[in-house]
């Protein structure tokens, strides 16, 4: 099944829902992942209903609801599942605590694995999923954790996001990517240089290209969302989006 097209929105923290819904009309893609942090903060139902009927009235799909569960105590988690079913996200994104996974300790593990049992039992009840961010400081922070996590959990509804690690090579992120697919339903694209310099995306066909190949080949009812782009600048975005576009496309027809 093909893996869908987006933008994430913290990608323009400094633009507004419209401005964001309106700048992706611009371009093919076709969904957009809110941030719980700015756009559509967690627990105003008001506001995701709000921002929810504007993306889909404006022809765009709703792919996720980018919160921060995990790595803000004070978040209940029944106040974030609440604003993702007014805003209309399948998939409710969390993170897999405040520690990486080789300095977290037996009972942290334990605690993270239970917690997400019960959250993900509310999200299913709701008709939504959970899918923790792939990123270095959490228990879900390298392929083998995240592996560990997620049989550790076995649970229907949970499942992870994938992003290339910075700095690894393209090498050690497909062998990573093979290990994590069986899991994977989103992926944050981005291509950065060394040090982290923000790179048109363009630049990254070499590695994104065989990535696409490989999720298009697995992944269903998958999104892959743009996240970050050089400067902050609309018009990066831009260029970015129809790098992917032309990507998800050749991937589609190689499938074939």
């Amino acid at each position: 099944m093909t893996l869908l097209t987006g933008l994430v929105s913290i990608t323009f923290r400094q633009l507004s829902p419209a401005e964001i819904i309106g700048l992706v009309k611009q371009t093919t893609l076709a969904s957009i992942e809110w941030g719980g942090d700015i756009h559509v903060p967690h627990g105003d139902v008001k506001r995701a209903a709000e921002v929810g009927k504007m993306t889909r009235e404006s022809g765009l799909v709703v792919s996720a609801y980018g919160s921060y569960y995990g790595t803000k105590n004070e978040l209940v988690f029944g106040r974030v599942l609440d604003t993702a079913v007014a805003l209309g996200a399948p998939v409710i994104r969390v993170w897999a605590g405040q520690k990486g996974s080789a300095a977290a300790s037996s009972e942290d593990w334990e605690r993270i694995v239970a917690a997400t049992r019960q959250i993900a039992d509310a999200a299913a009840a709701a008709g939504r999923q959970i899918a923790f961010e792939f990123h270095g400081g959490t228990l879900n922070d390298t392929p083998e954790s995240c592996v560990r996590l997620l049989q550790a959990i076995n649970h229907y509804a949970v499942f992870t996001y994938w992003q290339p690690p910075v700095g690894a090579s393209f090498d050690e992120c497909m062998a990573g990517l093979k290990t994590m697919l069986p899991w994977i339903n989103r992926v944050h694209v981005f291509h950065w240089g060394p040090g982290g310099t923000r790179q048109p995306l363009s630049k990254g066909a070499q590695c994104w290209i065989p990535y696409f190949r490989l999720l298009q080949s697995v992944v269903t009812d998958g999104y892959a969302g743009i996240e970050f782009v050089r400067n902050d600048d609309p018009r990066a975005f831009l260029e970015d989006a129809e790098t992917l576009a032309s990507w998800s496309k050749m991937s589609r027809q190689n499938k074939r």
